[in-house]
């Protein structure tokens, strides 16, 4: 029951709309026992020319209606009851229609709203989330899962409330009638309600596995299709086709199960439902014969109860499209909930520009149980360029990440200017530092839209002036819109070399003083490299300038050169002293050296 009233602080925002909704649905099932009441003037009166009878002491005003039909010709009350009943199915109609699209309404708002909160959730935390996500489940919960809370906020909730109205309305007609007969027949519903209980609870887990299985088909679409080269260079298609096969196989059986529990409520709970009407058939059946009962008013209470049924069935089935919603409301919000690593202090200053240095002070960072960097100690000065270097795995990019906030020191801290990066806005900071990394995001847009990217309001001249110190104008001109051309998802449509010198040209837009550049050379050949290097030393001329790198030869006029080693700094000096130093970077430089140019990288 918690979780379902969790479920429902998503309908919050719309109180009102929901009460309008709400009394159309009460209108409605009000009119829907009016109309059934029809049958007593019907069968007694017009049919029958009979009085109607009905076996208790009745207020004034009802017992006066009453009176006055069993007064009426037959023929003149059947057309009374014609006009009534075409007015009461027009009216029942409308206010049918409005609780469906307000309903409707509220069920779309809702979606756009999660699906906002929850990519909103996604862009505020910090990226060791994304570490431990795949982005294949956080895509299946903003698509698949939403999807579900949105059947469960309209159609689920819609049905709950009308269904339950109906289901009220009907025992109020039959108890109205004879409250005997209808504390027998309520006797049956504990019977009806087992069977949906027990379903909904062995559904609930399916859907949780059903949800958790498309995750895993979104994370195999997601990494198949982005690296797509890969399968296809390995030959793996067929590969990737029988584990696609399998999960999806494994997702329909899960499916299939959940239906076919969905599907046995409806006649279970209908079969329990016919023994009790049965019961009652009979014992109403000897009233009318013993006269104490009207015909009328017997199909009156019968058909009370008998509409009782398809409510009951269909809240059997609104118990299971609820119980996945649940599910799937759970796992919304385990993302809404989750807080990020790196925080804000409330009362964060913006962070002035950098003007003398920055410092590492005995600076640690490890993740979970694993130790990545440990007592780093650092003085970079303004406009100076540092280079780190070290083997795979050493720390490098753990290291410049601590920069822009992506992590937090679990000891030490990190100071621009003698002010700790935990004491200054996020945003602030990050305007400041610009970022280079060796895969190069770029977007599924115009290229001025990529080299713009973060900037608003960016004269046109300044992107070509940009793109021109980044050796990116002239292939850009040579493209078929110019500044204006789609380069397709990631800029698949450009060359190693091309994406990277938009990235650059993107990087010297922001204009910023600190400047990151990532392995920002490491997977391009000699050629682009050559042409990256030209538009990276434009870009860090007057910068403060952190490059991690992997080939040493494009580091070796670094003003600093900082080695790392199993997350400590084991060496620090220019190319020079390094070299004269005979150790971890002389190793390092020696090897690179012994091998063809294409493979020093």
């Amino acid at each position: 029951m918690k979780s379902y009233m969790r479920l429902l602080k998503f309908l919050r925002p719309y109180r009102l709309l929901l009460a309008a909704a709400v009394f159309c649905m009460l209108v409605s099932a009000i009119f829907d026992a009016a109309q059934l009441s029809m049958i007593v003037p019907l069968a007694d009166k017009v049919l029958t020319n009979k009085k109607i009878i009905i076996p208790k002491q009745l207020p004034d005003q009802i017992a006066g209606l009453i009176s006055s039909i069993n007064n009426t010709e037959p023929l003149k009350l059947l057309n009374i009851m014609a006009i009534v009943v075409l007015i009461m199915l027009l009216l029942k109609g409308l206010f049918n229609y409005l609780q469906s699209y307000l309903m409707s309404d509220i069920g779309q708002q809702v979606v756009r709203d999660v699906r906002s909160k929850l990519y909103a959730k996604l862009q505020d935390l910090s990226l060791d989330y994304f570490i431990r996500k795949r982005s294949g489940e956080l895509i299946s919960r903003i698509t698949n899962d939403v999807k579900l809370i949105e059947n469960a906020a309209s159609y689920g909730f819609t049905d709950v409330l009308y269904q339950s109205f109906q289901v009220v309305v009907f025992t109020f007609l039959a108890f109205y009638i004879h409250w005997k007969l209808a504390l027998t027949s309520i006797v049956i519903l504990p019977l009806i309600s087992l069977p949906i209980v027990s379903v909904g609870k062995k559904i609930k887990k399916l859907a949780i596995s059903s949800q958790e299985k498309m995750a895993d088909i979104n994370s195999i679409l997601v990494e198949t299709i982005s690296g797509v080269r890969i399968v296809k260079a390995f030959c793996m298609e067929e590969a990737e086709i029988n584990k696609f096969k399998s999960h999806n196989r494994d997702y329909y059986k899960i499916t299939m199960k959940s239906i076919k529990r969905v599907l046995m409520l409806a006649p279970l709970t209908e079969v329990i439902g016919a023994f009790g009407g049965i019961f009652v058939f009979v014992w109403a059946g000897k009233e009318v014969i013993t006269g104490k009962l009207s015909f009328g008013v017997f199909g009156l209470f019968l058909g009370s109860l008998l509409s009782m049924i398809r409510p009951f069935k269909k809240l059997s089935q609104v118990h299971s499209l609820n119980q996945q919603a649940i599910a799937a409301s759970n796992r919304v919000y385990e993302i809404l909930d989750s807080r990020p690593s790196v925080q804000e202090k409330e009362k964060a200053q913006d962070l002035a520009r950098i003007k003398n240095r920055i410092v590492f002070d005995k600076v640690s960072f490890r993740y979970e149980t694993n130790q990545i960097l440990k007592d780093i100690d650092l003085e970079v000065n303004i406009g100076q360029v540092i280079a780190i270097v070290g083997p795979s795995g050493a720390g490098k990019s753990t290291l410049v990440d601590l920069i822009l906030r992506f992590y937090d020191p679990v000891e030490g801290r990190i100071l621009i200017d003698n002010v700790d990066l935990r004491d200054v806005t996020i945003r602030s900071l990050r305007e400041q530092s610009g970022l280079v990394t060796q895969e190069t995001i770029l977007f599924n847009d115009a290229v001025r839209a990529n080299i713009a990217y973060g900037k608003k309001d960016v004269n046109f001249q300044d992107i070509v002036k940009a793109a021109q110190k980044a050796g990116a104008h002239d292939f850009i001109m040579n493209m078929p819109k110019g500044y204006d051309t789609l380069i397709g998802d990631r800029g698949y449509k450009l060359s190693g070399g091309e994406r990277q010198r938009l990235a650059i040209a993107r990087a010297i837009l922001k204009n910023p003083p600190i400047l990151i550049l990532d392995e920002a050379t490491s997977q391009l050949d000699s050629v682009s490299e050559g042409f990256v290097q030209t538009a990276i030393n434009e870009v860090i001329s007057g910068r403060t300038v952190f490059i991690v790198a992997h080939r040493l030869s494009t580091v070796k006029n670094a003003d600093k050169i900082i080695v790392l080693d199993k997350g400590v700094i084991v060496e620090t000096g220019n190319h020079q002293e390094l070299v004269a130093k005979n150790g971890l970077y002389k190793l390092l430089w020696d090897m690179q050296q012994a091998l063809p140019e294409e493979e020093a990288g």
